[in-house]
């Protein structure tokens, strides 16, 4: 008889075992939709949206993507090193959800990149500079966040805190990135405090 009553005991409790494993999966949302969540959740963080005159902006620079075109300066404070006599070539290289790249490269100096990157909802300027073996030089990865004035075809980019703490100064440094009105030059400036000190200007009716 304590025989009977032990199995009965074992059989009452795997029932209820039972019961409540299946309770806990019915509540449970299936595996795949619960990872596929996280995955768009996640990439809904990497990749902001941009305010439309910065997305407009980003397109028509990867409407430029695969090209090479030649470049000149076409102005330099006087006082500054002059760029004047040498072959400036911008490479559009990197199109893609996450921005545009663009070697600029001055005769055989290849160390310099312009990257303009979809950050925490806004449009970033970056200048990423690399020595030959490709590791990053100290000055590296300054520039700014678009300052929300820009066009479809023009962006203006102050300093942010990190480039005013990289390059300890306080000159007040912008950039002004844009495309003509008739889409036949690029234009890169810089100004300090509002003054112009250097521009650079590249021919795209004239891919190489």
């Amino acid at each position: 008889m304590l025989k009977n009553y032990m199995l009965m005991s074992i059989s009452k409790r795997s029932v209820l075992s039972v019961i409540i494993a299946i309770f806990l999966f019915s509540c449970r949302a299936p595996a795949g939709k619960e990872s596929q969540t996280t995955v768009n959740n996640t990439k809904t963080s990497e990749v902001s949206a941009l305010p439309e005159t910065q997305q407009a902006f980003l397109d028509n620079l990867a409407g430029l993507c695969g090209k090479s075109f030649t470049g000149k300066e076409t102005y330099s404070k006087s006082g500054r090193d002059s760029w004047a006599d040498r072959k400036m070539v911008m490479h559009v290289t990197v199109c893609d959800d996450s921005g545009v790249q663009i070697p600029f490269h001055m005769d055989e100096d290849k160390s310099r990149t312009w990257m303009f990157l979809a950050e925490d909802g806004k449009l970033r300027f970056r200048h990423d500079h690399r020595h030959e073996d490709g590791t990053p030089e100290d000055l590296t990865l300054y520039g700014g966040y678009a300052d929300g004035n820009g066009t479809a075809l023009k962006q203006f980019f102050p300093a942010d805190d990190y480039t005013i703490d990289l390059l300890t100064d306080t000159l007040g440094r912008r950039w002004e990135v844009s495309i003509s009105d008739d889409l036949s030059t690029f234009s890169y400036q810089l100004h300090y405090s509002g003054e112009l000190m250097f521009e650079a200007q590249f021919d795209l009716t004239k891919p190489i």
